[in-house]
C-alpha cells in the first residue's frame, strides 16, 4: 500500500512540475517560451496555455506506469491530473 501511495505522490508532483514548466515558465535560455511561441494558436499551442488541459495529457503516462488494468488506469489518470490541479490552484497567484 505504501508503494502505491508513494508512486501516486510522485506521479502527481511530476505532473504538476511538467505542466507548470510548460504553461507558466520560460525555461532555461527561454527554450519553453520559444516552443510556445512557435506552436502558436494551434492545438498544441492552446494546450500549453491551459494548465488544467495539459495536466490531463501529461498524467496519462504516469497512470499507465501506476496501473495494472484499464479501470485502475482511468481512475489513476483522473486522480493524478486532479492532484496536480489542486497543487496548481493552491500555489497559483492568479
Amino acid at each position: 500500500m505504501q508503494i502505491v501511495l508513494i508512486k501516486f505522490l510522485f506521479a502527481v508532483l511530476a505532473t504538476w512540475r511538467i505542466c507548470h514548466l510548460l504553461t507558466d515558465e520560460d525555461g532555461p535560455w527561454d527554450v519553453i517560451f520559444k516552443i510556445r511561441k512557435q506552436l502558436g494558436q494551434g492545438f498544441f499551442g492552446s494546450l500549453l496555455d491551459c494548465f488544467y488541459c495539459l495536466s490531463i495529457w501529461v498524467a496519462i503516462p504516469f497512470a499507465i506506469w501506476m496501473s495494472d488494468n484499464w479501470k485502475d488506469g482511468i481512475v489513476s489518470w483522473l486522480a493524478i491530473s486532479g492532484g496536480a490541479c489542486i497543487i496548481y490552484k493552491a500555489s497559483s497567484k492568479k
